[in-house]
């Protein structure tokens, strides 16, 4: 999974049309896995070829920034993962160029915080201000699908996660590959906390509303907040983004939602 805008351009979303569906299955806990339908929810892995000073910082970032998904852990072992101390572990999907992740990171400093993001581009950009910004104890990275990291993180270890302006598959026969759907909140619902925030923003209307049905069709999930782009004021911890500010320049309002996991 990965959230990536980049897939808006013409040739990303083309290599997607006709592609096959995947097969993921659950970590098995004594039982056989079952196979689960998922689509690829972004399009290109990668933008302008990277400069060697790009390539140099990419590979020394995930050295010591990657998710290291070699072992299994406990939920109580997640916060231990990140080299400086933190009581809570947040989880953003489709992370783009990171300045969201990062905001977080800088305000929120018991908290740690892992990003998923597929587009090379993106990881580059984010490692780059990370490393500038000497965050990288607090901050873990799969320049990856998500999917393959939702299925090994721990239950219950997670207190907080973002979905925030993922791509909106406009056209009816691609909206199966959106990536906020009943599967993610399945997948979510086992790795939040109870009473742990799920949040969820988008400049497309009927993505917007279609988030909000999944969320009250799910048992593990309560809608708590709705706000559009004209009541900001009433979450300043919910930074303005580039997607959101290009929006508003097009014209387009955004939505926001914050869901609690259910005790």
């Amino acid at each position: 999974m990965g959230t990536s805008r980049s897939c808006g351009r013409v040739e990303g979303r083309a290599q997607l049309i006709g592609e096959a569906e995947t097969r993921v299955s659950e970590p098995s806990h004594g039982g056989s896995a079952s196979p689960e339908r998922w689509l690829r929810s972004y399009g290109r892995r990668k933008g302008r070829k990277l400069s060697q000073h790009q390539s140099e910082l990419l590979s020394r970032g995930l050295t010591t920034c990657k998710v290291d998904m070699s072992r299994q852990l406990r939920a109580e072992e997640l916060a231990g993962f990140f080299s400086e101390l933190v009581s809570e572990v947040w989880l953003e999907i489709g992370f783009g160029a990171g300045e969201h992740l990062i905001w977080q990171a800088e305000q929120n400093p018991h908290a740690g915080l892992i990003g998923a993001e597929p587009y090379v581009n993106g990881v580059v950009a984010a490692l780059s201000t990370l490393e500038a910004r000497g965050l990288g104890g607090r901050i873990k990275i799969h320049p990856e699908d998500a999917i393959s990291l939702l299925n090994w993180l721990p239950e219950a270890s997670l207190s907080r996660a973002f979905v925030l302006f993922p791509d909106p598959w406009p056209k009816k026969r691609h909206r199966e590959r959106r990536v906020f759907s009943p599967l993610l909140l399945e997948k979510l619902g086992r790795l939040l906390r109870p009473g742990a925030e799920l949040r969820f923003a988008s400049d497309i209307a009927d993505y917007a509303e279609a988030a909000m049905e999944h969320a009250n069709a799910h048992p593990d999930f309560e809608v708590v907040q709705i706000f559009t782009s004209a009541d900001r004021s009433s979450a300043p911890d919910w930074p303005v983004t580039r997607y959101e500010q290009k929006a508003s320049k097009e014209g387009r309002s955004s939505t926001f939602i914050s869901m609690r996991r259910c005790v």
